[in-house]
């Protein structure tokens, strides 16, 4: 049969062990392509790239060649990849052997042409940049070159036109977490201190991530805790259920960053935005939360503490209210003095009324006196009664004691509307922080994701 004698034919005197040219001056050429079928696994830490390719060879071998006409016009021919010379091309950046299929044959055409065609599971060292996770472009070079003969012996040269090694998905598996966005290639010769140079051909394997399932998973979680400690701010200050409103807040998002741990990857090299993100996004809680207690213990328990100082009143109840647009400061405090002059107009009248009540020894005298004073030598025997005096001291204590009672309310009034005002201020501080904060970051991820 023909392949058995075209088999026989061509490998009976072969040499496998020698570069395969009539002339030793002559540089074997070899075309190499590659094409990406999947990419299998980017481990951050240990900066490893792990990706399945198809990869081919091409190169004229002197000593297969035949006629087509001897052969039953036979043409091409599969022969055992054991039995033949193949160059010795490796990828410089492997780390680790995977597990790829093996294929025992080579074609060979009657010219000599020899295509070695092979799918490679290759592990290779990578610089991955996580800075920008889950938005990250990574740029993954795989740099083929003969390990041992230097570029006089084999010189390497690219089977296709780049541009149509750079767009090609066509054996691309797109379901997974990366995107191929294009596979770029460049040949450039390479030498170690003076050395005989090498040729290398360079294939740059640009990889983006997919961010959709870390959006959902890590960024949508955070920024509605975010928006509930916002919201928390509408609770009353004096009420005590804010302190721990906040505090449940903080536990709770110090449980989702436990949880998210082990998602965000780890490089000893840096920290990737989002994780300094989350860093900032505790700071902002604590923050709050700090804000939460010093108003609380401004507006609580105010007749402990001594009146208002008067830089704090011109700095906050005045300039900072106006700037804040808070228009009720006024009326709260001419509602506040008039309820002051109305209880002391009451209590004055009481006590007047009570002293004439008592100063007259027989209702009748009172009434058909029409409430007319009496007479004075008889109120000087009634004031000089103790228990008139005992009396008199009487209203005065309680005079005195609502007197007090009414400044204690005062103090408690202006501490209550400083804290207010304080609060108002801190919570808009703390929203502007916030929005800066998340249209920066927003920002940045957008730009990063469409460049």
């Amino acid at each position: 049969p023909a392949l058995r004698r075209l088999s026989h034919y061509l490998l009976a005197h072969y040499q496998k062990g020698t570069r395969p040219v009539r002339d030793w001056r002559t540089t074997t050429n070899v075309a190499i392509d590659l094409m990406v079928y999947a990419i299998l696994s980017v481990d951050e830490k240990n900066q490893v790239l792990t990706t399945y390719i198809w990869y081919r060879q091409h190169w004229t071998d002197e000593f297969l060649r035949w006629d087509p006409a001897r052969f039953d016009n036979l043409t091409q021919i599969s022969l055992p990849v054991e039995s033949i010379w193949v160059p010795d091309i490796l990828i410089n950046e492997f780390v680790d052997v995977g597990k790829s299929p093996h294929v025992p044959y080579v074609y060979v055409g009657h010219h000599g042409e020899v295509q070695n065609l092979k799918p490679i599971q290759v592990m290779t060292a990578c610089s991955l940049d996580i800075y920008n996770f889950p938005f990250d472009v990574q740029n993954c070079s795989l740099t083929f070159t003969s390990w041992l003969h230097h570029i006089r012996d084999i010189n390497l040269s690219l089977w296709r036109q780049p541009e149509l090694v750079k767009f090609d998905r066509s054996v691309f598996m797109n379901q997974g977490e990366w995107e191929l966005l294009y596979v770029l290639s460049r040949f450039q010769e390479f030498s170690v201190k003076s050395s005989d140079s090498y040729a290398e051909m360079k294939f740059y394997v640009v990889i983006r991530r997919r961010p959709l399932f870390y959006t959902v998973s890590l960024l949508l979680p955070s920024i509605f805790l975010m928006v509930m400690d916002i919201v928390g701010f509408y609770l009353p200050p004096n009420s005590g259920e804010r302190v721990s409103f906040k505090i449940t807040l903080l536990l709770g998002y110090s449980v989702f960053l436990i949880i998210v741990s082990d998602t965000l990857p780890a490089t000893a090299v840096g920290t990737p935005l989002i994780g300094i993100y989350f860093v900032v996004c505790m700071a902002l809680l604590v923050i709050s939360l700090t804000e939460t207690i010093l108003i609380v213990r401004l507006v609580h328990k105010q007749d402990l503490q001594p009146h208002v100082p008067d830089w704090v009143k011109r700095l906050l109840l005045e300039r900072a209210a106006v700037l804040l647009c808070i228009r009720d400061r006024k009326k709260f405090s001419r509602s506040r003095t008039q309820s002051s002059d109305i209880s002391r107009q009451v209590e004055n009248n009481d006590s007047t009324a009570k002293l004439n009540y008592y100063g007259c020894e027989d209702p009748r005298e009172c009434q058909t006196a029409g409430g007319a004073r009496p007479a004075p030598a008889f109120a000087g025997q009634v004031e000089g009664s103790p228990l008139m005096r005992g009396v008199l001291r009487e209203i005065a204590a309680i005079r005195q004691f609502l007197e007090k009672r009414e400044e204690f309310r005062d103090v408690a009034r202006e501490w209550l509307q400083v804290g207010y005002v304080l609060d108002v201020l801190l919570f808009r501080a703390y929203l502007a922080a916030v929005l800066a904060y998340s249209v920066t970051l927003g920002t940045l991820w957008s730009v990063w994701r469409d460049a």
